[in-house]
């Protein structure tokens, strides 16, 4: 199979500026995903879109393609996910004839994974072809039986209450097992993009991870804590 990697690095950033060259453990985070494609078995080409000259060029002298500098309207706050993906293998196609079969998304904002996690999501995907994607999703630290809203009352309101009375009153061993999307590899494929016009589809495969190795960068102090944790990820 045709398996393509697309990097999504734009300059801007509101939380942490110019957050994708930003260093850890000696390295740009666009480049910790870079090379963890480089080195994953499964992966054929490794692209970044990305709509900044710099980040560009780190990009090439770190051994991804970067073929196209990708259109300011793509390179906004609110630009999801989607079209980013759809203007890359559109290009992909148009200039090269060029379809993958599969696409992994590898977010800058984890410079904490190990490339056979990529070849495990890779491979999940490949074996379930009724599948429209994997998403990386781990247990979360707090569990959702325990979190409320405030109502308009002023009293709290417990988000899981339609699963059980009074969730937030079990016993930590009764909790049901749960988990959150930890942004940390996601394997879909060009007929969900296309075909549904989404990057997961409704049929979507779990690739569980441990929390304690599911980084997430948004903020400075999430920062702090993957350069704590970089040792461990050589």
């Amino acid at each position: 199979m045709r398996v393509l990697a697309i990097i999504p690095a734009r300059g801007g950033s509101k939380g942490i500026a110019r957050k994708n060259l930003v260093d850890i453990a000696e390295a740009p985070l666009v480049v910790h995903s870079i090379r963890h494609a480089r080195l994953s078995r499964r992966i054929d080409r490794v692209l970044v879109s990305t709509d900044d000259e710099e980040i560009r060029d780190v990009a090439l002298a770190a051994g991804a393609e970067t073929p196209f500098l990708r259109p300011a309207e793509l390179a906004q706050d609110e630009i999801l996910d989607l079209p980013v993906f759809e203007h890359a293998l559109r290009h992909l196609e148009s200039h090269e004839g060029y379809v993958p079969d599969l696409v992994v998304h590898l977010r800058p904002t984890a410079p904490l994974r190990r490339p056979h996690w990529i070849d495990e999501a890779i491979e999940l995907l490949e074996t379930h072809p009724d599948a429209d994607s994997v998403r990386s999703v781990s247990p979360p630290d707090k569990h959702p039986y325990r979190i409320f809203r405030i109502a308009p009352t002023g009293y709290l309101d417990p988000v899981m209450k339609h699963e059980h009375p009074q969730p937030y009153l079990l016993r930590r061993q009764d909790l049901p097992a749960m988990y959150y999307y930890n942004c940390v590899i996601d394997v879909t494929r060009p007929r969900t993009i296309f075909g549904k016009g989404s990057m997961t589809g409704d049929r979507m495969l779990p690739y569980v991870m441990s929390a304690e190795d599911s980084f997430d960068i948004d903020s400075e102090r999430d920062l702090a804590v993957a350069r704590l944790f970089a040792g461990r990820f050589p």
